[in-house]
């Protein structure tokens, strides 16, 4: 499947599920970062609805006890990756989507300003499936071609020691062979997956 991200920031063939969580985006703020996270909701349960059920404001907080903890809570990503490879999208990518916190990238604070949030379903100690590496490559050269993104990175390296998702079992190199299959002799996308120091 090939994906295209419209002029407003939606992206074709993705499930849409629209977040009340998200904000204008700085004036001047150039999408240059995409940044990619893990997640789970019970943690370690996969294809269930309260990933999307949090990023919507909508969590039943009885329907298992460690949900409770996420009361109040508000955050987004602009997409999910299911295990599965469906695409999930939340919030355009012209919007600034609540999903890195307090970050830092090569000496700028508050990735969210500037990046696109990618969170892959999964946990940091389960391997992730090969469609979903196949579906963030193709994603990551949509989102290429429609903002002048340069970089790709993990949570952990953005949030150091708050952080730690992707997570050990996410396979950059990997990423990085699919990214520069998909580039097809455009510049790829630039794996910055080292812990950024804070500023």
């Amino acid at each position: 499947m090939s994906y295209t991200v419209n002029p407003d920031g939606w992206c074709t063939a993705a499930w849409r599920y629209d977040s009340p969580h998200y904000n204008a985006r700085p004036a001047d703020a150039a999408i240059d970062l995409l940044v990619v996270h893990n997640i789970s909701l019970p943690a370690g349960q996969f294809g269930g609805p309260h990933v999307s059920d949090l990023f919507t404001g909508r969590v039943d907080y009885n329907a298992d006890p460690s949900l409770a903890g996420l009361r109040n809570v508000a955050v987004s990503a602009h997409f999910l990756v299911r295990r599965d490879g469906r695409l999930v999208q939340y919030v355009s990518c012209n919007d600034r989507a609540w999903h890195a916190g307090v970050s830092h990238f090569q000496g700028r604070a508050n990735c969210n300003d500037y990046s696109i949030g990618v969170e892959m379903e999964g946990t940091d100690n389960v391997a992730f499936t090969s469609v979903q590496y196949d579906v963030l490559a193709q994603l990551a050269q949509a989102l290429q071609n429609r903002y002048p993104l340069r970089w790709i990175t993990g949570h952990e390296h953005v949030a150091p020691g708050r952080k730690t998702d992707p997570g050990p079992c996410f396979d950059w190199t990997r990423l990085d062979t699919l990214l520069k299959q998909q580039a097809a002799g455009t510049a790829a996308l630039v794996l910055a997956h080292r812990v950024m120091p804070a500023v």
